[in-house]
């Protein structure tokens, strides 16, 4: 099974190899045959397109959890730790301290992996939306040019009297 930008480069060769109609420079005789059976083969390829962008979506959201649980053992860590320093009021101070630096830097980095993610899953959306989009185009302008090449064919009833 081809990939879709496989699919409509063969549909643009179909259309580039294609005879022209004589009298006729902008218009061609396509395999109608051959034409559906790529349309065919894009219309399977797109639930696996949008398959793969829903798993990259969801090992984003995997990955945030993971960050976030990481953050959180991190802060665990560091409050079970200034607890065991407890000893006197200098060590408690430092240990405070020590703890509040500690749990700043996990949230920091957990935001920052947090964003991280969200950006990239964002550009993911956006790559994905922008290939099917140019897919839908193409899809269209191959239609558009069906269409003609098959009224170029059939003249209109108004145009025979």
């Amino acid at each position: 099974m081809n990939n879709i930008d496989e699919i409509l480069e063969q549909m643009e060769d179909l259309l580039e190899k294609s005879a022209s109609v004589p009298f006729a420079s902008n218009k061609v005789i396509i395999d109608g045959e051959r034409l559906k059976e790529l349309i065919d083969d894009i219309r399977l390829n797109i639930p696996q397109e949008i398959k793969r962008a829903k798993l990259i979506d969801f090992d984003c959201e995997r990955i945030i959890k993971e960050a976030e649980q990481k953050a959180e053992q991190i802060v665990q860590r560091a409050e079970d730790r200034a607890k065991t320093l407890v000893a006197n009021d200098t060590i408690i101070k430092e240990a405070k301290q020590k703890a509040m630096e500690l749990l700043t830097q996990a949230q920091a980095r957990s935001k920052e992996i947090k964003n991280a993610t969200s950006h990239y899953v964002d550009n993911m959306l956006h790559d994905a939306e922008l290939y099917f989009t140019r897919g839908l185009q193409d899809v269209k302008r191959t239609t558009q040019e069906i269409n003609r090449v098959k009224n170029a064919g059939n003249p209109n009833k108004n145009d025979i009297q």
